[in-house]
């Protein structure tokens, strides 16, 4: 598999929507129960920093980040969305996704990156952790989903050239 990571453009929504339900599937990744529409999504998604793993024209993951807030204070701060096919986990291309996103995050003068995990996803955690994301939290029953009450894990990157 040759991984190459670029920017992901509109005509990826129908692989990215896939990916996306793959992820909404596995009951670990979001609390997200279907797939906006490509426009609610392109709304709710910085313009910048929305990144596609590809093997020739074969989506294998994405990657993007929303803003935090609409406060001009947090303009630097970021949510990472991040999904990897199901047919592409486990061979590396999460972390060379994340790694690339922090790295284009950084040239988008956004000094911290957040993301909320399950507890459970243990794949997400580890990789989150090569990419230099530190546990900074847990929020407990957070939401529910089957009836069942969730936590989530608050990560965070500060970037190393914002001087934080």
């Amino acid at each position: 598999m040759q991984i190459a990571i670029e920017p992901m453009v509109p005509d990826d929504w129908p692989q990215v929507r896939r990916i996306y339900l793959e992820g909404i599937a596995t009951g670990n990744a979001t609390f997200t129960t279907d797939v906006p529409s490509w426009e609610e999504w392109d709304k709710n998604h910085l313009q910048q920093c929305r990144l596609a793993a590809r093997d020739g024209e074969h989506v294998l993951g994405w990657a993007a980040l929303s803003a935090v807030s609409s406060r001009c204070v947090y303009t630097g701060v970021a949510e990472v969305s991040i999904y990897i096919g199901s047919d592409a986990r486990g061979k590396g291309v999460g972390k060379k996704l994340l790694s690339a996103l922090a790295g284009e995050s950084e040239r988008h003068h956004i000094w911290t990156l957040q993301a909320g995990v399950f507890p459970e996803n243990s794949a997400s955690i580890a990789m989150h952790a090569a990419c230099g994301f530190r546990q900074v939290g847990r929020r407990e029953k957070l939401g529910k989903m089957q009836e069942v009450w969730r936590d989530i894990l608050l990560l965070e990157r500060r970037s190393k050239i914002a001087g934080c």
